[in-house]
């Protein structure tokens, strides 16, 4: 299979290229060749992130209620591709009366020709193709009603730099690359920051399991748990903020 190499867009000296890559669901992911890593999981993109942020994350949360007399709110670290925040507009369509505000940091964002390689994944659906386009064309900073239903705003800042509200967010999707790729977004300053931006029993969750990261979030207040991951993971980690 030959993979297309792609630039971010930001020119060659602000950030790494990206390959479109098919993951073993059929669903694409992106490969940065600088950092030896991918977007998702080779076993499968959208499966990955439908089990740990979906099903593990957003649904018990929508089952609760939540989202109903006000919207859900969703911190994503790490919007990349848009594959969780469209999938989380796609299980909130689901739950009748159900609306999200979703934000979304990212510090770079995909290039026009990532965004034209990996648009045929949501062709099957007219709403999600035109939103999954949307969500990459419009501007930075501002808030963007994608439906009815959903609310985005993109943040194109570093986390370590953002101030962030406090007692804000129902759920936080932690996505960043792998602890020893992007050490700086694994430490307990970070998860204290996302502690202090969560509402009292607020969920975190990621697809990572190293003990360290569970360490981490521990000694920033969060109650930690393992969860069976997805195909190619044994474990993932759901996180607590005490009510």
């Amino acid at each position: 299979m030959s993979n297309e190499q792609l630039s971010d867009g930001d020119g060659p000296a602000e950030a790494p290229k990206v390959e479109v890559r098919t993951t073993a669901d059929g669903s694409p992911t992106l490969y940065v060749p600088a950092l030896n890593e991918h977007y998702h999981s080779t076993h499968g993109a959208r499966q990955e992130s439908q089990h740990v942020f979906i099903e593990a994350g957003l649904r018990p949360l929508l089952a609760a209620g939540l989202g109903q007399q006000e919207p859900l709110k969703v911190l994503e670290v790490g919007l990349g591709t848009g594959l969780n925040a469209l999938l989380t507009l796609e299980a909130t369509q689901a739950v009748p009366g159900a609306t999200v505000a979703y934000d979304g940091y990212e510090t770079h964002p995909l290039p026009p020709e990532a965004v034209a390689a990996l648009a045929p994944q949501w062709a099957a659906s007219e709403v999600l193709s035109r939103v999954f386009a949307q969500l990459h064309r419009e501007p930075w900073g501002r808030a963007l009603l994608l439906t009815s239903d959903f609310l985005l705003r993109k943040v194109r800042q570093p986390l370590q730099a953002a101030t962030l509200p406090a007692a804000a967010y129902d759920l936080i999707y932690f996505d960043a690359f792998a602890p020893e790729k992007q050490p700086e977004l694994w430490t307990e300053d970070i998860f204290a920051k996302l502690y202090y931006a969560a509402a009292p029993g607020a969920v975190l969750v990621s697809y990572c399991a190293q003990g360290q990261f569970r360490r981490n979030l521990r000694a920033a207040g969060w109650l930690t748990e393992k969860l069976p991951g997805p195909p190619g993971k044994r474990e993932m980690t759901r996180a607590r903020k005490p009510a």
